[in-house]
C-alpha cells in the first residue's frame, strides 16, 4: 500500500466530503417546544421567544437546527453519512459541498442494525463531475496505524482535520443511534485518538493511502482521545444490496438472548459457560417471535444456542457478530442444548422489515 503525506491525503479527498445542514420549518420546531418555553402564551414573554425563532429563520421559514458529515463516493451522486445524522423524518437536510455548492438531498436507505445512511444529491443540482472517495476495507486495518478523520466539527468548523492512529478493534459500546431508537450495542467498531467531536458524525476515517476505512459515528462524553467509526465494509454490502435489490436486506433469525458469560452462568444457575440464552423481555417481547425463521426452526425459550455453523457462541462471537457477516435466505446450522439435550436445528434467515 503506497502511503501518502498528510497534507496529500486531506488535498485529495477535501473535495468529495460534505457538510450535511438539518433544517425544520418554524412552526414543527414550535410544535415539539415543551409548553415551558412559551410560558405566557399571549403576553410579551412569548411573543419575545416567537420573535426570537422567527430571526433565526430564513426567508423560506426554515431553522437550521443541526449538521453532519459525509462524503461522496459514487459519481451519481451517492453520500455516505450516519443514519443518526439523518433521523428525524420531519427534517430537511441540504449537503454543503467543498466550493459551497448546496444541494438538495433524497434519502434511498437507511441501514436498521449499523448506524450507516445513504443519501443521493437531486440530479437537478449537480452539474459536471463529482469528487469521489475511494473506499478501502475495514479488514486490513491494523492496531496503531495511523489515520486521520475529517468532519463538520461542532456543526460550526468545516473542513476539520484531526490525525492520530488506529487505537483499539471490534471495539463494543451501548449507545443510542438517534432518538427515536432504544438503546442498543454497537460492535466490531474501529476505535482511534484523532479528535471527532459532535458534527464529525458521517465523516470518513481515512487511512495512509487516502481510502475509507471507517465512517466517524460516536465519542464518549468526559473521555478524552477516545472516538469510534464504523467499519467501512457495513457500508461496502449496504451498497452492493442497493445496486442488486433496490434496498438494503439484513437477515432476521427472531429471537432475543443474552449471550452467557461466567457471570451470567453463575446468576442464573445455568449449565453453559458460553452460548446464547434464547428468553423474552417481557410478556409482550417473547425470546421466540412468532413467524420468524427461529419459530420455524422450532427454536424454544429458554434453549440455550451453543454453536453456529460450528463454532461457539461467545462474548467475541455473538449472534449479532455472526448475523453481520450474513445475507438474508442464508441458512444456519444451530446446536442448541434444550433440557440438558443438545439438538441440531437448520434457521432459513428470512429478510428484516
Amino acid at each position: 500500500m503506497a502511503t501518502k503525506s498528510i497534507p496529500q491525503i486531506v488535498s485529495a479527498a477535501m473535495p468529495a466530503v460534505v457538510s450535511i445542514t438539518i433544517s425544520k420549518r418554524l412552526e414543527e420546531i414550535e410544535k415539539e417546544l415543551p409548553h415551558e418555553y412559551f410560558p405566557f402564551f399571549g403576553g410579551s414573554e412569548g411573543q419575545r421567544q416567537r420573535a426570537t425563532l422567527k430571526k433565526m429563520a430564513d426567508v423560506h421559514g426554515m431553522i437550521e437546527i443541526g449538521g453532519g458529515s459525509g462524503f461522496i463516493v459514487d459519481g451519481s451522486g451517492i453520500i455516505i453519512t450516519n443514519r443518526h445524522v439523518i433521523a428525524d423524518p420531519k427534517a430537511e437536510y441540504t449537503v454543503i459541498a467543498n466550493d459551497n455548492r448546496k444541494f438538495r438531498t433524497e434519502i434511498i436507505a437507511r441501514d436498521p442494525i449499523n448506524d450507516v445512511a445513504i443519501l443521493r444529491l437531486h440530479s437537478n443540482d449537480h452539474v459536471g463531475r463529482l469528487n469521489v472517495l475511494p473506499l478501502g476495507s475495514s479488514l486490513d486495518v491494523l492496531l496503531g496505524e495511523p489515520i486521520i478523520a475529517i468532519g463538520n466539527s461542532l456543526g460550526l468548523f468545516r473542513n476539520t482535520v484531526s490525525a492520530g492512529i488506529i487505537s483499539g478493534l471490534s471495539r463494543s459500546i451501548r449507545a443510542q443511534v438517534d432518538p427515536t431508537s432504544p438503546v442498543q450495542e454497537m460492535r466490531g467498531l474501529i476505535q482511534t485518538d484523532a479528535a471527532i467531536n459532535p458534527g464529525n458524525s458521517g465523516g470518513p476515517l481515512l487511512n495512509a493511502a487516502g481510502r475509507v476505512i471507517g465512517i466517524n459515528t460516536a465519542i464518549v462524553y468526559g473521555a478524552q482521545n477516545i472516538g469510534f467509526a464504523i467499519p467501512i465494509d457495513a457500508a461496502h454490502r449496504d451498497l452492493e444490496d442497493l445496486k442488486k435489490y433496490g434496498r438494503i436486506r439484513k437477515p432476521l433469525l427472531g429471537i432475543r438472548y443474552l449471550t452467557i458469560d461466567e457471570n451470567l452462568k453463575a446468576k442464573a444457575n445455568l449449565p453453559s459457560d458460553h452460548g446464547a440464552l434464547v428468553i423474552s423481555e417481557s410478556p409482550d417481547s417473547p425470546g421466540v417471535i412468532p413467524g420468524t425463521p427461529g419459530a420455524i426452526a422450532g427454536i424454544k425459550e429458554r434453549d440455550i444456542i451453543l454453536e453456529c455453523d460450528g463454532k461457539p457462541i461467545t462474548s467475541q462471537n455473538t449472534i449479532q457478530d455472526i448475523l453481520s457477516d450474513k445475507n438474508a435466505d442464508d441458512v444456519l446450522t444451530l446446536k442448541l442444548l434444550r433440557s440438558g439435550k443438545t439438538k441440531t436445528v437448520k434457521v432459513k434467515l428470512s429478510e428484516r422489515k
